[in-house]
C-alpha cells in the first residue's frame, strides 16, 4: 500500500498540481468574468496548453520525445505564465488567493480526496485487460516508445496511429516526467482524470451559484453587480458539490431497476410454475426480460454474465425483421467502473473547460464591453484560449468539438439577444465567431488532421430506429426530474415576480419547428434512398421496399413518449431562454435572470438538441446503426444536464421554503437512492471480491501473476531497440497483441478489426494477418525471409499463444534467427539487419 503511495499516487498527484498552479496565472487573467478566475479550471487549462506544446514542438521536430522535451515544454508553460503574471500583478493574485481560502481548501481536498479514491478503486483491479483498455494501453506506450510525433501504430507498423490520441500523449507525458511506466500511468490517468472532472465541474457550479446569488443581491439591493467577480465572498463551497455528484456519480435508474428484478418484483409463476411478467416484457431491457435466479434478493446478480454492462445498453434498436441493434448509452460512472481510458472519458475535464469558456465569453460578451465580432477580435488572448481548447476537442474526442462550439456561439450570441434584442445580424455574429474559432482551432492542430483517417461515411436517417420514451426515462430521469422541477420553479418565481414574459408561443412554435423539420427532413432522405434502392438493408428492408416509409411514421407514432418529451423540453426552455421583460427599465427585472439562469437555459436546450438530433439522423460508419451516433451524444447530454439539474437542485434547496421545500427534500432523497443503487451495487460488487493482499497500480498484474514468462519477455522488450515485432494475430477484445500492448513495439498486426475502423477501410492492413500466419508456419526460409523483408521485421515473438495457434517450425528459426531473449515459455529471436536487405530477398 506504501509504494502505491509513495511511487505512485503521490509523483502523480504533484505532477499535476505543479502544471494547476503553473496555470492558474493564465487562467486568472483568461478567465477573468468568472467568480473564481479559472482557479478550478487552472489544472485542466495547464495539461492542455502543457500537451499542446509539448506534442507540437515534437511533431515539428523542434523538440525530441523524452523527458527532457516534457521539461523544455512545462518550463514554455511557466514562461507565459510569468508573461501573464507580470501583467496582472503578482500583488493582485496573492490577495485574491488570501481572499479565497475557503474556495482554495475546499477545491484542493475535493481533486485530492476523489484521486485517492479512485486510485484505490482502480488499484483492486487494475487490470489492463478486457474491453478496449489494451488498445488504450497500446497507445500511451507506442507513445512513451515513439522517437517523434506521429507516435507509431503500435498494432500497425510502417503506419502512424490514425485515432484522436491527444489524451494518450497528455497520459504519457505524465508518466514520462514522473517515470512511471504505461501500465501503472494507465490507471493513474483514470483516477485523475476521475478528480479533475469532478473539480471542474464544481467549479462550474460554484460559479453558476455565485453569480446567481450576486444577481438577487443585486435585485434586492444589497450590492451591486461587480463586473469581473473581484468580490471577497460569494462562491458556494457546498453547493457546488452537487455537480460531481450528479456528474460523476449520480447514474441511470437500470441499476435501481436491477435491484427490483433482482428480488423478484412483478413477476408471477405461471400455471406450469414458469416465472413471467408483464412489466419487465413491456420494459424490454435485454437479460430483465428473463426471470430471475431463485432464491430472490436485493442484491444484482447475474448467472454467466455481468450484471452492471446491462446499464449501458438500456435503449434497443429494431429493425423491419424484428432483429435488435446493439446501442451504446454509456454515462460517467459506468466508463469510469468499467476503467476503460477511451477518448470520450479522456475529453470530460476539457470539456468542461470548454463550458467555463463559453460561461466567460458570455459574461464579458453581456458586460457590454465587446465589440461585436470582427478582425479585432484576432488580437484577443481569451479568444486564442478558446481556439486551442475547441480545436484541442477535436484531437481528443472529435465528436466534441462541433458541440462545444456550437455552445461558445451560442453563448455569444445570447448575451448579444438579452442587450439588443433580435437582429439579423446576430446571427451572422455567432456563425462568424464560430467560424474564425474552428478554423483557427483546426489550425493549430493541423499536424493531426494530415495522418487522421475516419471510418465515417455521412449521415443516414433514422427512419425506423428511435428511442422509446420509457428507455429515455430510463436513461435520463435522475437528471431531467430536478431539471424540469427548476424549470417550473424558474417561471413561476424566478420569472413572473420580476416582470418577466415568457415567450410560450414562440416556444412551442420553435419546439414543433425544430421537430417537424428534422422528420421532415428524415423522410425526404429517406425517400431518396428508397428510390434508388440504397442501404435498404440497414433498415432490414428489400431493395425498394415501398412500405418502408409508411413502417417509420407508424413506429413513431405508437411510440411517441420520446419526442413528445423533448417537445416540451424544447417548448418551455426556448420560452424562458429568449423570455423579455414587461417593462425594460426595471433593473430587478434585468437581474433576476442573468446571467446564470440564461446560461443553464443554454445548457439544458444543448442537451436536448443533442438527444434529439439521433433519433432522426445518425453518423454511417462501419457498424452502420446509431450505436456510435446516441453513444456520443447522449454522452454529452449526460454531462450538460447533469450540471443543469445540481444548479436547478441547489437553487431549490436554498430558495423553496415550507411544504415545496419538504417536498423537495423528500423527492430528491428518493430520487438519489433510485439514482446511486447503480453505484452502490457496482462499487460493492467490485470492492466485495477484491484481494486486498494483491492491490496494485499496474495494468500488467494478471500478466506478471499468470504468466511470469511472458511478462519477463515483454519487459525485455520494454527495454530494447524500437523494431518491428511480429506476434500472433487474433480477434478484437482477446487476449492477442498483448506483446506490442505492454511493450511498445509496432506489431505488424495487433487487433484486425481496430485497425479497420480507425482507417475507415481494409487497405492498410491488406494481407497482413495472412503473412503473418505463414510466417510463423513457414517450412521454408524463402518463404519466411520474403515477409521478413516485406515488413521489416526486427523481433519474432514466439510463446505460447503462438504455439498453440501455429505450428512454429523451431528448427527454421533456430537456423537463420537469433536468440536473443529465451525462458521456459518464451524465445523472442532478432532478424540479423543483412537478412532484410532487398537484395538478400529471394521469392518463395
Amino acid at each position: 500500500m506504501i509504494d502505491i503511495f509513495l511511487q505512485g499516487i503521490l509523483p502523480w498527484y504533484l505532477a499535476i498540481l505543479l502544471a494547476g498552479w503553473l496555470a492558474f496565472p493564465l487562467a486568472y487573467r483568461l478567465l477573468s468574468f468568472l467568480p473564481d478566475r479559472g482557479y478550478t479550471f487552472a489544472r485542466p487549462i495547464g495539461l492542455l496548453v502543457w500537451g499542446f506544446l509539448y506534442w507540437l514542438l515534437t511533431s515539428l521536430h523542434l523538440l525530441q520525445n523524452d523527458l527532457g522535451g516534457v521539461v523544455f515544454a512545462l518550463l514554455l508553460v511557466a514562461g507565459l505564465s510569468i508573461v501573464a503574471g507580470g501583467s496582472t500583478g503578482w500583488r493582485e493574485l496573492r490577495a485574491w488567493l488570501a481572499q479565497r481560502r475557503g474556495l482554495l481548501i475546499t477545491a484542493e481536498l475535493l481533486f485530492l480526496l476523489t484521486f485517492v479514491a479512485w486510485s484505490l478503486v482502480r488499484a483492486v483491479g487494475p487490470e489492463a485487460s478486457g474491453t478496449e483498455k489494451p488498445m488504450e494501453l497500446a497507445f500511451i506506450n507506442a507513445i512513451l516508445r515513439s522517437d517523434s510525433f506521429p507516435p507509431h501504430d503500435p498494432w500497425l507498423s510502417g503506419y502512424a496511429i490514425s485515432y484522436y490520441y491527444f489524451g494518450y500523449v497528455i497520459v504519457a507525458m505524465l508518466a514520462r516526467l514522473t517515470g512511471i511506466s504505461g501500465a501503472v500511468a494507465f490507471n493513474l490517468g483514470g483516477a485523475s482524470w476521475f478528480a479533475l472532472t469532478a473539480l471542474a465541474a464544481y467549479g462550474l457550479l460554484t460559479n453558476l451559484l455565485s453569480l446567481r446569488r450576486r444577481a438577487a443581491e443585486a435585485a434586492s439591493g444589497e450590492g451591486a453587480v461587480p463586473s469581473q467577480g473581484n468580490e471577497p465572498g460569494g462562491l458556494n463551497v457546498i453547493g457546488g458539490l452537487l455537480a460531481p455528484l450528479f456528474l460523476l456519480l449520480v447514474s441511470n435508474l437500470e441499476g435501481f431497476l436491477e435491484v427490483l428484478h433482482a428480488r423478484g418484483l412483478f413477476w408471477q409463476p405461471d400455471a406450469a410454475g414458469n416465472l413471467t411478467s408483464a412489466f419487465w416484457k413491456w420494459l424490454d431491457i435485454q437479460e430483465l426480460v428473463n426471470p430471475p435466479a431463485q432464491p430472490f434478493g436485493w442484491v444484482p446478480e447475474r448467472l454467466g454474465g455481468i450484471w452492471w454492462w446491462r446499464a449501458s445498453r438500456v435503449l434497443q434498436d429494431y429493425d423491419l425483421a424484428g432483429s435488435t441493434r446493439e446501442i451504446i448509452d454509456e454515462f460517467p460512472f459506468f466508463s469510469f467502473l468499467l476503467a476503460d481510458l477511451h477518448p470520450h472519458v479522456l475529453a470530460m475535464p476539457f470539456v468542461l473547460l470548454a463550458v467555463g469558456l463559453a460561461l466567460n465569453l458570455y459574461l464579458r460578451t453581456r458586460a457590454a464591453q465587446d465589440e461585436p465580432i470582427s478582425l479585432a477580435w484576432l488580437r484577443r488572448y481569451d479568444l486564442w484560449l478558446a481556439a486551442l481548447v475547441l480545436g484541442g476537442l477535436s484531437f481528443l474526442n472529435t465528436w466534441d468539438f462541433p458541440i462545444y462550439l456550437a455552445l461558445f456561439g451560442a453563448a455569444y450570441g445570447l448575451a448579444r439577444y438579452q442587450a439588443q434584442g433580435w437582429h439579423s445580424r446576430l446571427l451572422v455574429e455567432a456563425l462568424a465567431l464560430c467560424g474564425v474559432v474552428g478554423i483557427a482551432g483546426i489550425g493549430l492542430y493541423l499536424p493531426f488532421y494530415t495522418g487522421f483517417a475516419s471510418q465515417a461515411k455521412g449521415l443516414l436517417p433514422s427512419l425506423v430506429y428511435f428511442t422509446r420514451g420509457t428507455h429515455l426515462w430510463i436513461m435520463f430521469g435522475s437528471l431531467l426530474l430536478p431539471v424540469l422541477a427548476w424549470l417550473l420553479f424558474t417561471w413561476r418565481r424566478g420569472y413572473r415576480p420580476a416582470g418577466y414574459r415568457p415567450a410560450w408561443k414562440h416556444g412551442l412554435i420553435f419546439a414543433l419547428a425544430v421537430t417537424a423539420g428534422l422528420w421532415l427532413l428524415s423522410f425526404v432522405v429517406g425517400l431518396g434512398l428508397a428510390a434508388r434502392g440504397e442501404v435498404l438493408w440497414i433498415y432490414g428492408a428489400t431493395s425498394g421496399d415501398s412500405l418502408l416509409l409508411v413502417e417509420a411514421l407508424a413506429r413513431r407514432l405508437a411510440q411517441p413518449g420520446t419526442w413528445l418529451t423533448l417537445i416540451g423540453l424544447l417548448t418551455i426552455t426556448w420560452a424562458l431562454l429568449t423570455a423579455r421583460p414587461e417593462a425594460e427599465t426595471e433593473p430587478e427585472a434585468r437581474e433576476i435572470s442573468a446571467p446564470a439562469d440564461r446560461f443553464v437555459l443554454l445548457l439544458i436546450l444543448l442537451g436536448a438538441g443533442l438527444v434529439l438530433f439521433p433519433e432522426f439522423f445518425y453518423l454511417f460508419d462501419q457498424f452502420s446503426n446509431r450505436m456510435n451516433t446516441i453513444f456520443k451524444f447522449y454522452f454529452q447530454a449526460w454531462i450538460v444536464w447533469s450540471l443543469a439539474a445540481a444548479y436547478g437542485l441547489a437553487v431549490l434547496l436554498r430558495e423553496l421554503r415550507g411544504g415545496a421545500y419538504l417536498a423537495t427534500v423528500l423527492g430528491t432523497a428518493i430520487l438519489l437512492v433510485m439514482s446511486l443503487a447503480y453505484p452502490f451495487f457496482g462499487l460493492l460488487e467490485r470492492l466485495a471480491s477484491a484481494d486486498y493482499s494483491q492491490l496494485s497500480l499496474d495494468g500488467a498484474a494478471a500478466i506478471q501473476r499468470y504468466s511470469p514468462d511472458d511478462m519477463a519477455a515483454i519487459d525485455w522488450l520494454s527495454e530494447a531497440p524500437v523494431g518491428v515485432l511480429a506476434e500472433a494475430v487474433g480477434g478484437s477484445y482477446s487476449g492477442y497483441a498483448r506483446v506490442s500492448t505492454f511493450s511498445g513495439q509496432p506489431a505488424v498486426l495487433g487487433w484486425p478489426g481496430h485497425e479497420s475502423q480507425w482507417r475507415g477501410g481494409e487497405e492498410e492492413k491488406g494481407s497482413r494477418e495472412a503473412d503473418i500466419e505463414l510466417l510463423y508456419r513457414a517450412n521454408r526460409w524463402e518463404q519466411m525471409q520474403a515477409i521478413l523483408q516485406r515488413y521489416q521485421i526486427r523481433y519474432v515473438y514466439v510463446g505460447s499463444l503462438e504455439r498453440g495457434k501455429y505450428r512454429v517450425n523451431r528448427a527454421l528459426y533456430n537456423r537463420y534467427l537469433n536468440p536473443v531473449f529465451q525462458n521456459q515459455q518464451v524465445t523472442i529471436y532478432e532478424v540479423p539487419p543483412i537478412l532484410l536487405a532487398e537484395e538478400q530477398v529471394k521469392q518463395p
